[in-house]
Order: C-alpha cells, then sequence, then structure tokens
C-alpha cells in the first residue's frame, strides 16, 4: 500500500511539473511571437519613411542615393518645387496641331513639411531615422544601395534598403522566397519600391 502511494504522489508531482514546463513553454512562444510582430511592425514603419524619403529624392536629383549624409541632408533641408504645367494646342494653317507647354514656377515646399509632418509623424527624429529601431543597447544602421541598372536596353535607377539584423530568427539573406528574407524594400533587379511585407 505505501508502495503505491509513493508511486501515485510520484506520478503526480511529475505530471504537475510536465504540466508546468509546458504551460511555460507556450507562453514563452506566444510572448516572443508578439514581440518579433510589434519589433517588426516598428521597423516597416521606419522602412516606409525612408522609402518616402527615396523616392522624394530621385524625384528631386533624379537618382537614388545610397548615401545616408545625403538623404539625412534632403529630408532636413531639402525642398519640393511647385509647379504649374499649362498646355496650349495652336492648330496650324495646314490643319496639324504644335504643342507647347508652359511651365511656372509656383514657390517650393521644405520635404520635411511635406513627407515628414507633425501630423503623419509626431514623433520623427532624424538623428535616428537611418537606425533599425528596437535596438538600444546597440545602434544597427540599415544597409542602404542604389544604382542604375539596364532595363530593355534603358539606364533606370533602382535603391534596396534592408535591416542587416532581422529580429525575426526565421529571416535569412538565403531564404528563395523574398517573402522569408530580412525586411526591405526595392530591389537591385527590378524597377520597383515595394516592401517585401506587401
Amino acid at each position: 500500500m505505501e508502495k503505491t502511494k509513493i508511486i501515485s504522489i510520484s506520478f503526480l508531482v511529475l505530471s504537475l511539473l510536465l504540466a508546468g514546463f509546458l504551460g511555460n513553454s507556450i507562453f514563452t512562444s506566444i510572448d516572443e511571437a508578439d514581440r518579433i510582430e510589434r519589433m517588426e511592425g516598428q521597423i516597416i514603419d521606419k522602412l516606409i519613411m525612408i522609402r518616402d524619403a527615396q523616392i522624394g529624392y530621385q524625384a528631386v536629383n533624379g537618382q537614388y542615393t545610397s548615401d545616408w549624409g545625403k538623404l539625412k541632408n534632403f529630408v532636413d533641408s531639402g525642398q519640393f518645387f511647385l509647379t504649374s504645367k499649362i498646355e496650349h494646342i495652336i492648330t496650324l494653317d495646314y490643319g496639324a496641331d504644335s504643342v507647347y507647354i508652359e511651365v511656372d514656377t509656383l514657390g517650393t515646399v521644405a520635404v520635411k513639411d511635406s513627407l515628414f509632418s507633425a501630423a503623419k509623424y509626431p514623433r520623427f527624429d532624424l538623428s535616428t531615422f537611418s537606425y533599425v529601431p528596437g535596438y538600444e543597447e546597440e545602434q544597427v544602421e540599415f544597409n542602404m544601395w542604389a544604382d542604375k541598372i539596364e532595363k530593355s536596353n534603358v539606364k533606370v535607377d533602382v535603391v534596396e534598403v534592408w535591416n542587416p539584423k532581422p529580429v525575426d530568427p526565421k529571416r535569412k539573406e538565403d531564404n528563395e522566397a523574398r517573402t522569408k528574407k530580412p525586411l526591405r524594400f526595392g530591389s537591385r533587379t527590378s524597377i520597383t519600391t515595394a516592401g517585401n511585407w506587401e
């Protein structure tokens, strides 16, 4: 009788320990998944801001940049020109039309006020613009690449910006699927500024 009691108590203690271990591992994995989702959301927000800056830079300068100093300077003190275009069509004597376009510059607006207004990004900080959020102990800077490539015998501008230190350990550079690579936007081989989270 005593032997049976000891075995029963041992099984009870063992099953309680096992249940506690399983419950703890489930809660830990749920907490880790929530942390990764929250961190990747912040990284995506930052990549969207960088993409907006790169598109604006390309519109003003005719190309993307791979230099953080130039991009930050553009965000800080760059200007967009506000223009008005009027198309004039003149019918010539022999029936053909002649078209000329009149472009008038109406003024300028600061890039910071246009792309990164306080209403759109209330906590925008240019000093942390190039850094991956969530790495307070060590600053991790986004990798950025920009160049011209040839597509259909035409030189086109391309840009790619990516997180060099993914939060999710499953995101690896050698993954075949673009959606499983570290968070990024743009491409070295295609004319796109789409993000791999979209």
